[in-house]
């Protein structure tokens, strides 16, 4: 199985072509700066810095929303390639070919702080009075109103 599950945040906007002819395709390329979860001692570098591309819809879906800075999710497969450069040299490369993608923060969280929002709200109404743990109380005799028992 070649199964990629990727959280980082967009080292630059993304680059987008499109393929000739009368059914041209979007091909988006964009790298994502992945935090290592550990640093080894006093390294510098601790994010991965991974490749991705996008084709079709999901390219134009990156090209029209994703901005350097943006934290996003990703999942795909690892594709690797090689092609001989102008001067001779083969160069190998490794891509992640993507197959969902999607915001990992809001908007604002990405925009003010460039960082963890601490969690995703659902509603900006204040909780019931209460609900100290998070969860909205049950009235009683509601029990027959829900869609599932």
């Amino acid at each position: 199985m070649n199964k990629v599950i990727l959280m980082g945040r967009l080292t630059r906007d993304p680059e987008v072509r499109y393929t000739q002819g009368d059914a041209s395709t979007a091909i988006a390329r964009y790298t994502i700066a992945v935090d290592r979860r550990f640093s080894r001692n006093n390294e510098e570098q601790s994010a991965d810095f991974i490749g991705c591309v996008a084709f079709g819809r999901a390219g134009e879906f990156a090209e029209k929303y994703f901005r350097k800075g943006m934290k996003v999710a990703i999942t795909g497969r690892i594709q690797t390639g090689s092609y001989t450069n102008k001067d001779g040299v083969k160069i190998y490369t490794t891509d992640v070919v993507v197959e969902e993608q999607e915001f990992a923060e809001s908007k604002n969280a990405s925009g003010s702080d460039g960082g963890f929002s601490g969690g995703n709200q659902m509603s900006s109404r204040p909780a019931p009075s209460g609900a100290s743990d998070g969860f909205m109380n049950i009235p009683d005799g509601i029990e027959e109103e829900l869609p599932f028992n």
